[in-house]
C-alpha cells in the first residue's frame, strides 16, 4: 500500500467535462502547483464531499502526468447521493478534500502474457490506465468494452480511435453483446483477464475464466447470507489492550467505535469495497466478506476489512 494511502489534501478542480451521458470527469491539481503523488494503474482516491459522504473513484488519467489526477463519476440515481452531489454541486475552481491514492487492483505488464481487458460501463475507469501501460510495454492485449449504448460509454470513442485493432465495443442498443462464455473458451493458459464492471458481468466472467487468470475490481458490495459464526465474538486490540464484543448484528468497526473510541480505525465505504479499513490479523479465523482481497489473500487470514468481515471463531486478535 502506498505511503500516501491515508494522506488527505485539498485539490482544486481545474476542469469538469461531460464525457458520456450521465458521466462527468473531474481534473484535480494541487492548489500550489506542486506535483501530486505518483500512482499506478488500478489506483483509486477517496473524495471527501462537503455533505460528509466519502466516495471512491478510480484514477483514469495518465500516471506519467504528476500535475493532474482525473476521475470520472457516473450519476447513480439509485445511489445514496454521493455521485449526485458531484454532478450537481462540484464545479471548476472548487476545492475538494481528497485521500489517497490507494491500489487494490494493481497491474504491471509482464513478458510473455497476453492481456484481455474487460470493462462494463463505468468499470472502464481503472482499465484505462492498464490499457495504456500494456501498450507502452509492448504487450499483446485486447479490450472488450460493454455498455447500454455508445453515448453512455465514457472514453469509448477515444479508445477506438487510439487502438482500432485492439478495442471491441459491445453496445447493447446496436445489438452487440459481449459473449463471456466464448471469451473464456478463447483464452490460452498464458492469458490474464483484468475486469471491472457490474456484478452480473463479473459473475459471468468468474464462471467462464479460471480463477488464477481472472483479476477483478468490484464497485458493488458482495451479498452474503448469515454469518459463519452466528454468536457474539470477542476482538482483542493489542495496541490498546481493549477487548470488544461484537454482536451478531454489528460490524467489528462499529463495535470498536462504540467500545474503544480512542482506537483509530480509518474507514470510508463501510461496504468492503475500498480497502481503507484493512487491519492486520494476529490470531483467529476470519470470514471474509469484502470485495477487495483476492481469494489467495483471504486464505492466509493475515488481514481483514473490519467494516464487513467477521470472525469465524470465538475470538480474533487484531493489530490495533
Amino acid at each position: 500500500m502506498s505511503y500516501f494511502s491515508d494522506v488527505e489534501r485539498d485539490l482544486v478542480v481545474t476542469a469538469r467535462t461531460e464525457v458520456a451521458d450521465g458521466v462527468v470527469a473531474l481534473d484535480l491539481v494541487a492548489h500550489n502547483g506542486r506535483d501530486l503523488p505518483a500512482w499506478t494503474p488500478g489506483s483509486h482516491i477517496d473524495l471527501v464531499l462537503a455533505t460528509g459522504m466519502e466516495r471512491q473513484y478510480s484514477l483514469c488519467g495518465d500516471p506519467a502526468d504528476r500535475s493532474t489526477w482525473r476521475v470520472a463519476v457516473l450519476r447513480e440515481e439509485a445511489g445514496q447521493g454521493g455521485s449526485a452531489h458531484v454532478h450537481d454541486a462540484v464545479e471548476a475552481g472548487q476545492r475538494l478534500r481528497v485521500r489517497g491514492p490507494r491500489n487494490h487492483f494493481a497491474f504491471e505488464a509482464a513478458p510473455g502474457i497476453r492481456y484481455r481487458f474487460v470493462a462494463g460501463g463505468i468499470g472502464i475507469t481503472p482499465i484505462l490506465g492498464m490499457v495504456r501501460a500494456a501498450d507502452a510495454a509492448g504487450a499483446e492485449w485486447t479490450l472488450d468494452y460493454a455498455g447500454r449504448g455508445r453515448g453512455t460509454m465514457a472514453f469509448a470513442a477515444e479508445l477506438v480511435a487510439a487502438y482500432p485493432q485492439r478495442v471491441r465495443v459491445h453496445a447493447a442498443d446496436e445489438g452487440s453483446r459481449l459473449d463471456v462464455p466464448a471469451l473464456g473458451r478463447s483464452l490460452a493458459p498464458a492469458d490474464a483477464v483484468y475486469a471491472c464492471g457490474p456484478a452480473r458481468l463479473l459473475e459471468a466472467l468468474a464462471a467462464a475464466v479460471p480463477e488464477p487468470q481472472l483479476h477483478v475490481e468490484r464497485f458493488e458490495a458482495i451479498e452474503f447470507g448469515d454469518p459463519v459464526w452466528p454468536d457474539p465474538f470477542e476482538v482483542e486490540l493489542v495496541g490498546s489492550g481493549d477487548v470488544v464484543t461484537v454482536a451478531p448484528n454489528q460490524s467489528i468497526l462499529e463495535a470498536i467505535e462504540e467500545q474503544s473510541p480512542d482506537t483509530l480505525v480509518l474507514s470510508s465505504c463501510r461496504r468492503g469495497t475500498c480497502g481503507t479499513c484493512e487491519v492486520a490479523v494476529l490470531e483467529g479465523e476470519v470470514e471474509h466478506r469484502d470485495s477487495v482481497l483476492t481469494p489467495l489473500e483471504q486464505e492466509g487470514d493475515t488481514v481483514m476489512m473490519v467494516c464487513v468481515s467477521r470472525a469465524a471463531c470465538p475470538r480474533l486478535v487484531l493489530d490495533l
